[in-house]
């Protein structure tokens, strides 16, 4: 019944020790919909953009499978705008300005057509729009959500109502520790998982992801990277990764889950070789398989001499 994404589509003027873009394609519905491109398709996105939104950020979707029948297009309004300047620790970012414009006023609408997708992942938008989202399907089966530290600590109350209604959620360690109150992050995990996902994906960047299912917890590798440009999106790529995998293979197993998390992380590690979209835009599947691949040898040993 198709993947739903819905999350937001923004203008990212962005700066690195390396170089400048401005007003480059961002927003975390662009992210996750381009990086599950290259599992499935289509995919269903909604969200909002101003009059402004270039047309050539419409025809790239386009050009990946990307349904825009959800995309709202505000005549005379202004897209969301976000700048952020990284320093030569890449972990570290300050940033420079945030303008909501029309993303301020978001109301998802969901599509007839769209209603009955049974893979829907919500991105890091605000709880309240989440739980919006979630009213309006009729019978998913499968739903990730994501979420950040601004909404932890402002609409935990509304957070806390979204938990019990999804499948998995994504979220770095520092969330985690402020979610739970925990410092420790196995015990942060079975705390978070007590609020209702069953399913529980700790990113750590370059330090790779922990995975909590039922009984099983799996340490995914970062993959090793000589040269990252601009790691804006690339949690949002993971995501992305994550669930096209899963809907490609319908696939809910441990197992998958595992292989879906390493699809995610090599679709993040795509994600920052180049600014904004860039290194998302002319993948291939047969890529994406090769980078999987080489996770694999990451991590492959002999069990003794």
């Amino acid at each position: 019944m198709g993947l739903l994404v819905v999350g937001s589509l923004g203008l990212d003027t962005v700066a690195t020790p390396f170089d400048k873009v401005e007003d480059a394609l961002g927003g975390s519905a662009t992210y996750i919909s381009l990086a599950s491109s290259y599992f499935s398709g289509p995919v269903y996105l909604v969200g909002i953009v101003g009059e402004d939104f270039p047309k050539r950020y419409i025809k790239l979707l386009e050009d990946h499978h990307v349904d825009l029948e959800g995309l709202q297009v505000v005549e005379g309004g202004k897209t969301f705008r976000w700048s952020g300047k990284y320093h030569y620790d890449l972990n570290v970012r300050d940033t420079l300005f945030t303008e909501l414009n029309v993303f301020e006023n978001f109301d998802p609408v969901i599509p007839d057509k769209c209603r009955k997708a049974h893979f829907v992942c919500l991105g890091n938008i605000d709880p309240v729009l989440q739980g919006k989202v979630l009213d309006q399907m009729e019978n998913p089966q499968f739903v990730v959500c994501d979420t950040m530290n601004y909404w932890i600590e402002g609409k935990k109350d509304d957070l806390m109502k979204v938990l019990p209604r999804v499948n998995v959620l994504i979220i770095n360690d520092s969330e985690a520790r402020l979610l739970a109150h925990e410092p420790n992050l196995i015990k942060a995990a079975r705390k978070i998982r007590e609020m209702g996902p069953e399913i529980l994906i700790i990113k750590k960047g370059e330090h790779g992801a922990l995975l909590f299912m039922e009984d099983v917890i799996f340490s995914a590798p970062a993959y090793p990277m000589e040269m990252i440009y601009d790691p804006t999106g690339a949690g949002d790529s993971f995501a992305g990764g994550f669930i096209g995998y899963l809907y490609k293979s319908q696939d809910l197993s441990p197992a998958s889950m595992k292989r879906a998390v390493i699809y995610g992380s090599a679709l993040a590690s795509f994600c920052v070789e180049k600014f904004s979209t860039k290194a998302l835009e002319d993948l291939s599947y047969l890529r994406v398989q090769d980078r999987y691949r080489e996770f694999l040898t990451l991590s492959r040993f002999d069990e003794y001499d």
